[in-house]
């Protein structure tokens, strides 16, 4: 497995990819309300990330139909969005988004609230994005890769959720997917040495019951075994020699 250095000019453009793709986010985030529709989210996230000269890397990507990935609830990941899709006070929605900045992919995702929601809710939305920040601390050169992965599984699993281990997190650059795979849970071999210069897309994936996790038949649309919430934390981040840069911040 050959995992991609970037250079200092590849990290400056993923670095701009990484900006621009944080404001979309902050915009979303902000926008997210009761009796909107998942479309509107998307139809959102679009015209931001094109009024930025960017094009949407999910839109088309293996056929997916839209540019932001809206997951509601008990949905894990890739929720087509639909106009007939309203957001309800309680839910939580995941979204899942990146954008290609002059060949380079960003990519990041963030669960939010609806109006209000549960305290149970609201505690696995932070504890997911908490996890994200644990696995980073071993983001560093010299660290081997399935830190990353121990680290997020040690944090997680001392609250009994459930860790997605059909989907995983990966490397990134000139594609939305490179080497390497990044699971979220522990691991029996270290995994790659990891070098400064490696752009990561670390993301794990939560789920307030069981780790298991259904297909659904549009293809895409990814939901929890048990009907249980599900949350999903993402940025794109850079190793260096020192802490890990966050690129999607």
């Amino acid at each position: 497995m050959a995992v991609s250095i970037k250079s200092a000019r590849e990290i400056e453009l993923m670095r701009e990819a990484g900006r621009l793709l944080a404001l979309v986010h902050d915009e979303l985030g902000k926008a997210i309300e009761p009796g909107m529709s998942t479309k509107e989210v998307d139809e959102l996230g679009e015209k931001m990330i094109r009024g930025f000269g960017c094009v949407p890397n999910f839109l088309h990507y293996n056929g997916y139909p839209a540019s932001i990935c809206v997951s509601v609830n008990n949905e894990v990941v890739h929720g087509i969005p639909r106009k007939d899709r309203f957001l309800k006070e309680g839910d939580i929605v995941s979204l899942d988004a990146g954008l290609i900045y002059k060949g380079y992919h960003s990519d990041a995702a963030r669960t939010h609230a609806v109006g209000k929601i549960s305290p149970e809710a609201q505690k696995l939305i932070e504890v997911t994005r908490q996890s994200f920040f644990e696995g980073i601390k071993m983001a560093k050169a010299g660290y081997h890769l399935h830190d990353i992965s121990a680290a997020i599984d040690a944090y997680v699993s001392q609250f009994g959720y459930g860790i997605v281990r059909d989907l995983v997190g990966h490397g990134i650059g000139t594609s939305l997917h490179e080497d390497p795979q990044i699971p979220n849970f522990a691991q029996k071999r270290r995994g790659v040495r990891l070098q400064a210069g490696m752009t990561l897309a670390i993301e794990p994936m939560i789920n307030a019951g069981g780790w298991e996790v259904d297909f659904q038949k549009d293809g895409w649309t990814v939901v929890t075994r048990d009907g249980s919430l599900s949350a999903h934390y993402e940025n794109t981040i850079l190793v260096t020699d020192g802490e890990p840069e966050i690129l999607t911040l």
